[in-house]
């Protein structure tokens, strides 16, 4: 009996010990809340995708970290993402109106469907395709972003 109880405790204090470890190793996870204004379309929906660097920013998923759709009911959707560790990260976002997850262009390049990017930079002809430094922003606790959805290149 004696033995039992012996074998029993050092059982339990071993797994302790691994949980504690477990935990103690464990980084904090924080949860990016992203709202989309300014949807012109009631159909199709809007897809998200988050990057973890500028490799792909903002048309490929070379950086994803998360990504989401979320089917459009107004003019304005929302969408969580959760799990994420402390960082730099940006967001890309498309209307997609035919459900290919992906940016529609036309032959010379210019968006075809509904597009938005975080911090909300310009975007036009002569700029170009806003880079990763310009639209990043630092996630360090639950944050709530807003991104406004563009339907042509700014002038």
């Amino acid at each position: 009996m004696f033995k039992k109880t012996v074998l029993f405790s050092l059982f339990l204090l071993s797994n302790l010990a691994v949980f504690n470890l477990a935990t103690a190793n464990s980084k904090p996870t924080i949860k990016l809340t992203v709202v989309v204004d300014g949807i012109r379309n009631q159909k199709g929906q809007i897809c998200l995708r988050i990057h973890g660097d500028e490799r792909g920013f903002p048309l490929s998923d070379t950086s994803e970290v998360k990504s989401g759709c979320v089917k459009i009911q107004g003019s304005s959707v929302k969408k969580e993402f959760s799990g994420l560790k402390p960082g730099t990260y940006a967001v890309a976002v498309v209307d997609d109106q035919n459900g290919d997850y992906k940016l529609n262009r036309d032959f010379l390049g210019m968006p075809q469907e509904g597009f938005g990017i975080s911090k909300n930079p310009t975007v036009s002809m002569l700029k170009g395709v806003p880079k990763f430094q310009d639209a990043s922003f630092s996630l360090k606790k639950d944050t709530t972003i807003r991104i406004n959805m563009k339907y042509s290149l700014n002038p």
